[in-house]
């Protein structure tokens, strides 16, 4: 009855325009109601604190658009299904994917769905699958390996159990099972085990290559009982294989006690060691990295554990022998730039305010930091510890900091910062930060030290590509006062001693974007004010209020006549960013997909 109402109502419009008509009539004719009933299926299934549903009337699809959230279209077709980071909670309709055949994305990404993994036999178009941090359960459908143009599968962090399929679809190039309860062997199909071991980390029951621990042998077949007829044992072998083992204990025996006396040599040699060592300086280097010896011997001093299998491995001791040279002194710790004998460069960075750490707390958020992997985050490739010491090994970005090429070096001969690179730019950082987000939903606040210096910017050629850094470190400080070295001890709702949530993150990205918009520096003098990170966007809300103004713009970009709306739009995201509340801001997915249109906006008027 509603899919006639639908057809006929249009039609009837031709009276009063029949042009206007003709089009609605064919748009209905185009329109697959079984698309739209399976995904209606959804709301009887699952709920969302988003209001999901709020907007999915009508037909999913007209033409190549769709007003439904989380929908996107192609040929009347419903072709991604998105719904991130909405807490949609419940399970997935066993049958909602049936005849959704041209589907090429679907993601759950970020939620709390529950239940099976949902049936996607048939979806040939199928691409990227993302269920990543949810709930879901049972073992991984032996039917996703008959995906042919299966690229990215992410089922990290659920609770799914069971052994992995063997995947081999060539086209395979992103795969993640980390964090589930999964056993058994990872399958030696070629696909599989070109993915290193961060993809399979964390469950207890899998075995094999590419991780370390290695799968049980199978067990040594059964001895059985002779039979009635078999030869009788001899007494008198017997007897000589007795004295045979005797004389051999004798000897073990007497080679222990020989060995006793040099073993305590050995051990007070070591301990004479340590101590002349400790009184021997080191070779003197722009400034060491120096990291204290462990005093325990014969003990192996702790070495640095990687988190990525693919990059060049060294130790401790190349660590120590590289040349250093202080890139910066901050609240967390000091960090370098290393330049192994190899000719490798990484960053070091040596932490402080952390010696009440457990080795087992620092071991656990370096590995879940280092599993994050993304263009715009710096990746953390290697870290050390010890009670007295640690450090995290991070990628070498070369160039500079944002701070530095929006703020350095003005005045004569300055090359200026035009507009479309501080879009990009944003834009990166935007996307980086975002990812964030998603990748860690159970820490409170995610970065957490956000600022312009902490935004890398890398120079190819004349494209400028930023990465965030410096992030992940708010759990493994053991106080609020220590928190007050971080960016986030200059938001609103931590001199109101209120409960700090991701929304902290946005606040400080609507700094930094107010910094690119209007060339000013947080915390500094200027025209007779003194700006902190909340003044500066007080004084933005001030001029907006009297009306939009190009005179809170900074000067390089002030006199440029293109991209005037796309500087007006961005400015109202940075208002909304640094509002006083937090649950006024918005997400920060809401704010890459913003910033994103209106860059590539921005690039289609150049």
């Amino acid at each position: 009855m509603v899919n006639l109402v639908l057809n006929i109502i249009p039609c009837l419009l031709i009276l009063l325009s029949p042009i206007s008509s003709i089009v609605l009539c064919i748009e209905i004719e185009e329109y697959y109601p079984e698309e739209r009933n399976d995904l209606l299926q959804l709301m009887d299934y699952a709920s969302s604190a988003s209001d999901l549903h709020s907007n999915w009337t009508g037909p999913p699809c007209v033409n190549n658009r769709s007003r439904w959230g989380g929908i996107a279209c192609s040929n009347w077709h419903v072709v991604h299904i998105v719904l991130e980071g909405i807490q949609l909670t419940g399970s997935l309709p066993p049958t909602f994917l049936t005849n959704i055949t041209f589907l090429s994305k679907l993601s759950f990404r970020n939620n709390s769905v529950s239940g099976l993994l949902p049936n996607l036999t048939h979806l040939v178009h199928l691409e990227y699958v993302l269920f990543s941090y949810n709930r879901f359960s049972g073992s991984i459908p032996v039917d996703f390996i008959e995906l042919p143009n299966l690229k990215v599968l992410e089922l990290q962090e659920n609770y799914l159990d069971g052994q992995i399929p063997p995947f081999n679809q060539s086209s395979l190039t992103s795969f993640n099972v980390s964090y589930n309860n999964l056993r058994g062997p990872i399958p030696n199909t070629s696909v599989l085990q070109r993915f290193t071991g961060s993809s399979y980390d964390h469950n207890s029951e899998l075995c094999g290559k590419p991780l370390e621990n290695l799968c049980p042998s199978p067990p040594p077949a059964p001895v059985f009982a002779p039979p009635p007829f078999a030869i009788a044992p001899n007494p008198a072998a017997d007897n000589k294989h007795k004295k045979s083992l005797q004389l051999w204990i004798t000897a073990l025996i007497a080679a222990a006690a020989a060995l006793v006396p040099f073993l305590v040599i050995v051990v007070f040699l070591c301990y004479y060691k340590k101590v002349h060592e400790k009184e021997t300086p080191r070779r003197e280097q722009t400034e060491k990295m120096s990291v204290p010896e462990s005093t325990e011997c014969p003990e192996k001093t702790s070495q640095l554990e990687f988190l990525n299998n693919e990059i060049p491995k060294f130790d401790l001791d190349d660590l120590l022998r590289a040349s250093a040279e202080v890139l910066g002194k901050g609240n967390l710790g000091t960090t370098y730039k290393a330049v192994l004998e190899n000719g490798q460069v990484v960053v070091a960075k040596r932490l402080k305010n952390m010696n009440e750490l457990t080795k087992k707390e620092f071991i656990q958020q370096m590995q879940l930091l280092g599993k994050i992997r993304h263009g715009n985050l710096v990746e953390i490739i290697s870290f050390y510890y010890s009670k007295e010491q640690k450090i995290v090994i991070y990628e070498f970005v070369p160039n500079s900091t944002l701070f530095e090429v929006l703020h350095e070096n003005r005045g004569v001969g300055r090359i200026p910062l035009d507009w479309a690179t501080r879009l990009a730019i944003i834009k990166d950082l935007a996307k980086g930060l975002a990812f964030l987000h998603q990748s860690l939903p159970s820490h409170k606040v995610p970065h957490a030290n956000l600022k312009s210096s902490n935004v890398l910017i890398h120079q190819n050629d004349r494209t400028f590509h930023s990465k965030l850094t410096d992030f992940g470190f708010l759990p493994l400080l053991p106080t609020r006062k220590f928190s007050e070295k971080l960016v986030i001890s200059k938001l609103p709702e931590f001199f109101q001693g209120k409960k700090l949530t991701h929304k902290a993150d946005v606040y400080c990205f609507g700094v930094i974007l107010l910094e690119v918009l209007t060339g000013r520096i947080p915390g500094e003098i200027s025209e007779g004010i003194e700006e902190t990170n909340g003044d500066l966007s007080n004084w933005v809300r001030m001029v907006m209020n009297d009306g939009w103004s190009i005179d809170i713009l900074d000067l390089e970009i002030q006199a440029a006549k293109e991209g005037h709306d796309q500087k007006l739009k961005l400015t109202e995201i940075a208002i909304e960013c640094t509002d006083m509340i937090p649950e006024k801001r918005p997400e920060m997915s809401e704010v890459w997909r913003r910033v994103e249109e209106i860059e590539q906006r921005n690039r289609e008027n150049d």
